[in-house]
């Protein structure tokens, strides 16, 4: 335990939460993604599909902790962190802000009267990304207050608006 805390550079027991996060959060992935899978395969008992979802959530939980590290190791030059443990905070934000700005949009859709069934899928989905992108970056902040890195998703949201042409709208910001 005390090399993993000492290679993550967690200083205090409440950071462990984040790797801990990190593998449920992997592990959440690879069922997910192994239920799809299971179930689109004719596996004819019971038994046999419980052991091959445990199997394949377990591998592709190990393989979604491999990329991730790997992305970690790629981007430890580019973003500025001071603890190797905030890769993953910033990581888990990124997951959770990109579901909630995609669960949000459908609802706000119907709201405002546009629906897969009333328009066509031309219109609907360029609408449905437009609206989803001010919603990413403003829950993109929050989340990332939530998780103690607002900072850096602050300057994050600061620089992904400058880059398409918005960035007189938070210059004081």
């Amino acid at each position: 335990m005390k090399n993993f805390r000492k290679s993550w550079e967690i200083t205090k027991n409440w950071q462990l939460l984040f790797p801990t996060l990190g593998i449920l959060t992997s592990l959440l992935c690879g069922y997910l993604i192994g239920k799809r899978v299971i179930t689109s395969l004719p596996i004819g008992s019971d038994l046999g599909k419980c052991i091959s979802l445990c199997a394949l959530t377990l591998a592709l939980g190990y393989l979604c902790i491999r990329v991730s590290l790997w992305l970690f190791k790629k981007l430890e030059k580019k973003w500025i962190v001071t603890y190797r443990w905030e890769f993953i905070a910033i990581f888990l934000c990124f997951a959770i802000t990109g579901s909630t700005a995609g669960r949000l949009s459908d609802p706000l859709m119907q709201i405002i009267g546009l629906s897969k069934e009333v328009i066509s899928g031309w219109i609907y989905w360029p609408v449905r990304i437009l609206l989803i992108f001010p919603i990413y970056q403003v829950l993109l902040v929050i989340f990332g207050w939530c998780f103690g890195q607002y900072r850096f998703f602050m300057q994050f949201a600061k620089k992904m608006m400058s880059r398409i042409g918005f960035g007189f709208l938070i210059k004081n910001l």
